[in-house]
């Protein structure tokens, strides 16, 4: 029988910061799950729901709660099918160096390190476990900046002391993790990242991995969770931080750098990136600095 190789998923943090965190608390149907893998490590608690766990070699079903750990390049399957009244699933997603290469290199991090290097095989976790911090993952959400960041530590620090738990994919079978996809996915941020400053239409993209404008526009959507558009404009939105920071060039002349043809949208979507204007980032940058 010939095993269906998994998509590398291309996961894009939100600006800002250094991790991905989302809460569901319906279940969206266009959303379909499928076979995938990623360098970053998942940790996924469901408090109320229904679905079934596809990591590794590993096949089961949950039919209330689940708290998962899956480790780099673990390919694995969407989990929930159904949330219950008042159920919700939170997902965190971080690359294992996500706080620096040496940081859980750190003596002081080496039970969080082997937790890492357990959950390579995927961790499912206890009942005491799910108790203890099922509430502390669905406020992750909530949390800002290094509030957030402290908190996922203290999360990882209790996981990783804890015996409350069952390796999945016990006997480490694992499959092909360099499907086509990955040279795929790679081309198209290597295109973005080269051109973002222009504009890059839907049709110049989708010709460049040889594939039409709709099924470009899936695939991208399946792969990065974003539009297409969205991540452009991401890309150029941080560009504009970087030359708000360390040019004198006026915001106007800066919109148009970053690759935007209209002031007023490089305006908005700053706002809504970043949470407060080009002009008040500059202002408080200033003010750091002095």
């Amino acid at each position: 029988m010939k095993t269906r190789k998994p998509t590398l998923e291309k996961i894009s943090p939100e600006f800002g910061s250094s991790l991905r965190v989302i809460k569901n608390e319906a279940y969206i149907g266009e959303n379909k799950p499928f076979w995938h893998f990623h360098p970053e490590l998942e940790l996924v608690y469901v408090n109320k729901g229904k679905g079934k766990r596809h990591i590794g070699n590993h096949l089961s079903y949950f039919n209330n709660s689940q708290l998962l750990l899956i480790g780099s390049n673990l390919p694995h399957h969407g989990f929930t099918d159904r949330l219950t009244v008042n159920g919700s699933e939170t997902i965190v997603q971080f690359r294992p160096d996500f706080l620096g290469e040496q940081f859980f290199s750190a003596p002081e991090m080496e039970t969080i390190n082997n937790l890492f290097e357990r959950a390579k095989n995927g961790l499912l976790f206890g009942i005491k476990t799910k108790q203890k911090l099922g509430q502390k993952i669905s406020k992750l959400p909530e949390k800002k900046g290094f509030k957030k960041i402290l908190v996922l530590l203290e999360i990882l620090h209790s996981l990783s002391k804890t015996d409350d738990y069952t390796i999945l994919n016990a006997d480490g079978y694992t499959f092909e993790t360099q499907p086509q996809d990955s040279a795929k996915i790679d081309k198209i941020f290597a295109h973005i990242n080269d051109n973002f400053k222009e504009h890059i239409s839907l049709d110049d993209i989708a010709d460049e991995v040889s594939m039409t404008v709709p099924a470009f526009c899936r695939y991208f959507k399946k792969v990065t969770g974003k539009t297409f558009t969205k991540l452009v404009n991401e890309y150029r939105v941080v560009h504009a931080t970087k030359l708000l920071s360390e040019s004198q060039m006026s915001i106007t002349d800066i919109s148009y750098e970053c690759g935007f043809n209209n002031f007023s949208h490089f305006n908005k979507l700053f706002k809504e990136f970043t949470g407060k204007s080009a002009s008040k980032y500059r202002s408080e940058l200033k003010l750091v600095v002095q």
